[in-house]
């Protein structure tokens, strides 16, 4: 829901700041402390933002073709700049939350193995969605709070009331009081990431503190075109009737049902296929991109937005920057895979993650960041007040995981919203 006011930012930030960042490039960096971190979280005159950028790769290495999102009505995202060059969104901003966020889930070798240190930094709640009995064992399946599309907000949540009872006054808290605490304390991520409470709630919504794109630059956009051979040919002239007598009874095409031979080469019948008698671009399958320029990775961390979450008093609100601040820097310096989607594998680089501090006035600076053991060890610390406000009454041995209730969902199904309820 944050995506066409991110996608607009990014363009910007991309062409503009950019060239500001590269002209950085070669002064040398300034350590910085976790000591400055702190200072800088709770500081308003301090930076506005910290920004992050990372050179990826194509694993078939430099001009290789990568495939992009496709999107609904225009295929890739591409936009042609004044100049002439073109830029490829590779993973949106929302795609790079949902790919950062499951970093901070548990995952287990088996029962009594804990592998993931990040883990311990957010409480990991989980709904039960259903219970199943196989060979006279119980099995549950459940759903990670850090994999749902809305995160606390989510549909799922509002439907399962042993959790709601405790995300409902949260947000009733920060929509009342400002008081962001217990949503800090039960989802510390939907404040990282951003979160809407629009359905059957406050209506609060919060802007992301950390965000993160991936776009191509100098990209030319290649075609596909694949051709699918069926039996057809093969059955005799009674079989073919047959199917064809099927197929229009049952208002079908051969093709659909795998009976026919099928081309691949136009994706859609919006426009015409075909142009002063050659194939139309705009029509044809998509294959790709082949990237000339550089692929980049930027995150930018939010500062601005960060110092205006506050707690129940001074103390609260330092504990809740801090705690924030290093959970945005640990997200944005991990390294997961980049594994996008088919067709598009990618690598990071050799060259150096080049972290700039963005002044509210003047040249941003070069920075070099504490080492990630050092940030590790901040955020647990930091974590330790929050820890007291942890649920701890689910309905199973994690004491973290909640029961969904079909009923509940079929009320929210049920229920008018505000708008509907005046127009009626």
């Amino acid at each position: 829901f944050f995506q066409a006011e991110d996608g607009i930012r990014d363009a910007q930030e991309s062409r503009g700041l950019g060239d500001v960042y590269k002209r950085q490039m070669s002064t040398v960096a300034t350590r910085v402390n976790c000591e400055l971190l702190n200072q800088w979280a709770n500081d308003a005159s301090g930076p506005v933002a910290l920004h992050l950028r990372q050179t990826l790769l194509p694993v078939e290495g430099e001009g290789g073709v990568i495939f992009p999102p496709t999107y609904a009505d225009i295929g890739y995202n591409i936009d042609t700049l004044a100049d002439g060059r073109k830029g490829a969104t590779i993973d949106s901003v929302g795609s790079q939350a949902n790919r950062m966020e499951p970093l901070f889930k548990s995952v287990r070798k088996d029962d009594n193995n804990e592998i993931n240190p990040l883990a311990e930094l957010v409480p990991q709640i989980e709904i039960i969605l259903k219970s199943e009995e196989t060979d006279g064992k119980i099995y549950e399946r459940k759903q990670s709070l850090l994999d749902l599309a809305h995160r606390s907000a989510d549909a799922v949540v509002k439907a399962t009331p042993g959790l709601r009872k405790h995300i409902d006054p949260a947000f009733e808290a920060l929509n009342r009081d400002g008081n962001a605490w217990h949503l800090c304390a039960l989802a510390p991520t939907s404040l990282l990431f951003g979160v809407w409470d629009s359905r059957d709630g406050t209506g609060v919504k919060l802007p992301r503190l950390i965000r993160a794109m991936i776009r191509a630059w100098d990209v030319e956009v290649l075609h596909s075109a694949a051709q699918f051979n069926s039996v057809w040919k093969a059955l005799d002239p009674e079989q073919r009737q047959a199917l064809e007598k099927e197929a229009k009874a049952n208002k079908t095409k051969l093709s659909e049902k795998g009976f026919s031979d099928a081309p691949s080469v136009f994706r859609t019948d919006k426009v015409a296929h075909f142009v002063n008698n050659a194939p139309n671009p705009e029509a044809r399958v998509l294959g790709g991109v082949l990237v000339k320029g550089p692929i980049e990775r930027t995150v930018t961390v939010n500062l601005i937005a960060l110092r205006a979450l506050k707690g129940g008093n001074d103390e609260q609100t330092k504990q809740i920057h801090k705690y924030l601040l290093y959970l945005a820097l640990i997200a944005a310096t991990s390294e997961f895979d980049l594994f996008l989607r088919e067709g598009c594998l990618l690598r990071y680089a050799d060259a150096e993650d080049e972290w700039i501090k963005v002044p509210r006035r003047g040249e941003p600076r070069k920075i070099e960041l504490p080492d990630r053991d050092e940030l590790l060890k901040v955020a647990k610390e930091a974590v330790k007040p929050f820890q007291k406000d942890w649920p701890t009454d689910g309905e199973s041995e994690t004491k973290l995981a909640y029961r969904f209730d079909i009923k509940k969902a079929k009320e929210l199904l049920s229920k008018k919203s505000e708008e509907e309820a005046a127009a009626s």
